[in-house]
Formats: structure tokens, sequence, C-alpha cells
């Protein structure tokens, strides 16, 4: 169930944001160009922080499909030098340094404390209002587990320490988006190829 799934990644993203390499490593340049330690510990937070505060606002009217939510949004083919993904970046460490480490995981720590009964308790209609659009609550909660595992792996390449291995429940959830993105993006034959036929396999089928 994708409820589990989410509660159970941001409960490793948690787990993550408290390791004391995030603090000793806060102003050191992550895996990922641009961003600091700091900054992508940031980032993963969000996705629990936001999913908070978003579960809590008014639901919205309509939904998207849940693949919609990806192909309409720029940051996914612009390239991480576009002006989408530069914001991303910049609203990233923007925060990361008006907060502290401690900060960071103590306000991830309360956020899920509610998430663990905000969650269950949405009803399976319920939109969540995203501003240019909307998602069906367990669509978005998908969204944020794929969130959720990318970048957990992300911070832990980043402070060198062994990624921590999402449930079966949110790996089947993120290999499944993720294939339907590297569809969309590719085509199925390149991927279907990628992943049965070595000599035939394209250089990347990357969804992101």
């Amino acid at each position: 169930m994708i409820r589990n799934a989410f509660l159970d990644s941001s409960a490793t993203a948690a787990t993550l944001v408290r390791d004391p390499a995030v603090a000793a490593s806060w102003s050191a340049p992550s895996a990922l160009p641009g961003f600091t330690v700091g900054g992508l510990a940031r980032h993963l937070a969000n996705q629990v922080t936001r999913t908070l505060m978003l579960l809590s606002a008014p639901p919205g009217g309509t939904a998207i499909p849940v693949l919609d939510h990806f192909t309409g949004a720029g940051w996914v083919t612009s390239g991480v030098d576009s002006s989408d993904n530069r914001g991303i970046l910049e609203r990233g460490e923007s925060a990361a340094g008006q907060t502290t480490p401690a900060d960071l995981a103590a306000e991830v720590d309360a956020a899920l404390a509610e998430l663990r009964s905000t969650v269950p308790a949405q009803s399976e209609d319920r939109v969540v209002d995203l501003g240019d659009w909307g998602l069906q609550v367990d669509d978005f909660l998908l969204t944020r587990v794929l969130e959720l595992v990318v970048h957990t792996d992300d911070l832990a390449v980043s402070l060198d320490l062994p990624t921590p291995a999402p449930s079966p429940a949110a790996a089947d959830a993120t290999v499944e988006l993720l294939g339907r993105l590297a569809t969309w993006r590719h085509g199925p034959l390149p991927v279907i190829r990628a992943l049965a036929r070595r000599e035939r396999a394209p250089e990347s089928i990357a969804a992101l």
C-alpha cells in the first residue's frame, strides 16, 4: 500500500537526516552538482514536511493523472542547468542556510509523527492541491515515495554511507513509476532492450 510505503520511506529519510555525518558535512558538496549536503538534506526533508503542509491545507477540486504530473513539469526534461532546476537548487540551499542540522532533524521527526495519523485518515477521493494542478492523494504520495527513495540514495552517497534499503513496497512503486517515465521519455523499445538485451541496450534510459 502506497501510504505505508510513504511512511516507511519518510522514516528512513528521517533516520538519515539525523545521522551525525549530515552535520559534519553540512557545507560540503553533495553528490548532486550545485547542492551542498545541507541543501540536499533540506530538499529530502521537504518531502516529509511539505507533505504534512499540503495534507493540512484545503483539498483541491480536480486531479490529473500521476504521469501528467511529471510530463507537465519543466524540471523533468529541461536539464540540471535549466531555470526550473536551478530554482529547486537555490530554494534548497537558501532554506538550508536558515536552519541547522539539529533543527532540521527535529522538524522532520515532528512532521512524521503527525503524518502517521494524518496519512491513514485521508479519504481515497481527496485531491491534494499543488497550485497549477491537483493529484489524488495516493498518487501524490506515490510521487513523494519516488522523491524520498531517490534522494535518500543521493544523500547517503554524498555522506559515503550505505544507502538504506527501501521497503519492498516503496521499491516496487519507485521502479514502476520510473519505468513509466523512462518509457515516456525514450519509448518502449529502448526500455525493453535495456532490460532484456545487453548487446542492444541504449546508452541511457534514465527517467529523470
